[in-house]
């Protein structure tokens, strides 16, 4: 008999009943060191203070009236957002699978009001992800994502991770955007190269077509920076943005320049839910404390510490561990073993961490998490790595 919650995940025996800071709290009362932090969402922990008051203020005020009127919290939100970065307009919308969809539809829209509605096709890159929607899975491509849900979407071409001949043979008079995640996520923690970014900015100036950036698992301070492009100094038309922006709270946008945005105009897209008044006001509480003077050279000096940590762990176990990768506190394991008998080990040690492509295990930590606690979660990382060590049934990668 099927579950009364439809059974598409293969969930840990685990069940959370409480959360503070970088802390989860089991059900049996166990506390857990949270490296995973909801796949990059809880930015700033569980039950900030700041955030808690942000949505009891406003949820004592109105939660929702639809996008039929003016939203003071989602105007508020759009100029923070609008001021702090290259865009010049913001959609809400309530995840990042709806972000795609909208980028993906800006996109088009563009070319077809500019007379090119031939252009209609977007090169993505393999190991991507862009959420679970037809668009997003037909970005991705991988047959993991599209394997019995035909027909696909049409209108993807996909090329190779890093293969630059690869994506300009791919260009042609159909194409309309590349879109690519600076750092990828489920892919195993694999950041483009700035350079590589910055390449690709140029040759959508040259060929007339639309850049755009899916920064949901990357973006909202995970790299050091507010978002990830910024290392590298090259915007792209139009961003997905998710996950950390509402710090837990269901909530989305997509990003634009005004030119790219042209094309969506009263009536050509909608969401129900995006954008609310209970969404925008936890999300502007995120920004407020995420552009804050002192918190982004905060992340960025923690993330040197967990990846010097991270840095001896894997020459302590070189059999469990290979390297690690990534970028600020967006961080990879690429394991020797199989990285879900690391991620299970993990678990043995009070300690939450994430499986990824390309046998990585993903450390994303609250990037308010303490110095003490990276100590501790690099000791829990150690005692995992050493009871697989110790346990002569480990399956090899």
């Amino acid at each position: 008999m099927i579950a009364s919650v439809l059974p598409t995940y293969a969930r840990a025996p685990l069940s959370f009943v409480k959360g503070e800071g970088s802390w989860l709290i089991e059900a049996d009362g166990r506390r857990f060191l949270d490296l995973g932090a909801g796949i990059a969402v809880n930015a700033l922990g569980h039950a900030h203070p700041a955030l808690v008051a942000a949505l009891t203020e406003q949820a004592g005020l109105l939660w929702h009236t639809s996008n039929l009127y003016h939203i003071p919290k989602q105007e508020e939100l759009a100029d923070k957002l609008v001021a702090a970065t290259f865009a010049d307009t913001v959609f809400f919308t309530n995840s990042g699978t709806e972000s795609c969809e909208l980028a993906v539809k800006m996109a088009r829209k563009h070319f077809y009001d500019a007379g090119q509605p031939e252009r209609t096709e977007i090169i993505a890159f393999e190991g991507s992800f862009h959420g679970r929607s037809s668009a997003g899975i037909a970005a991705a491509g991988s047959e993991k994502m599209t394997k019995g849900f035909g027909p696909l979407l049409p209108g993807f071409a996909h090329v190779p991770f890093g293969d630059h001949d690869a994506l300009h043979a791919a260009i042609n008079d159909r194409t309309a955007a590349i879109l690519i995640e600076p750092v990828q996520g489920e892919g195993g923690i694999r950041p483009v190269p700035d350079q590589c970014l910055r390449g690709l900015r140029a040759l959508c100036d040259e060929k007339g077509i639309l850049l755009i950036y899916d920064e949901v698992q990357c973006g909202m301070g995970r790299t050091g920076r507010l978002f990830a492009y910024e290392w590298a100094g090259a915007a792209p038309d139009i961003m997905m943005v998710a996950k950390g922006i509402g710090g837990g709270f269901p909530l989305g946008a997509v990003l634009a320049t005004e030119r790219a945005a042209s094309g969506m105009t009263a009536g050509t897209h909608g969401s129900t839910y995006g954008g609310n008044p209970l969404g925008c006001a936890v999300g502007s509480a995120v920004m407020d404390m995420m552009t804050a003077p002192d918190f982004l050279p905060e992340v960025s000096r923690k993330a040197g510490l967990l990846r010097q940590k991270l840095e001896g762990l894997v020459a302590a176990h070189p059999d469990i561990f290979e390297d690690v990768r990534g970028s600020g506190l967006m961080l990879g394991l690429r394991c020797r073993t199989a990285n879900t008998d690391v991620v299970a080990a993990n678990y043995d040690a009070l300690l939450c961490t994430v499986p990824a492509g390309d046998n990585v295990v993903r450390l994303l930590p609250p990037l308010t998490i303490t110095d003490e606690e990276i100590d501790m979660a690099a000791a829990r990382l150690d005692a995992a790595a050493s009871a697989l060590e110790n346990r002569p049934e480990a399956v090899r990668a």
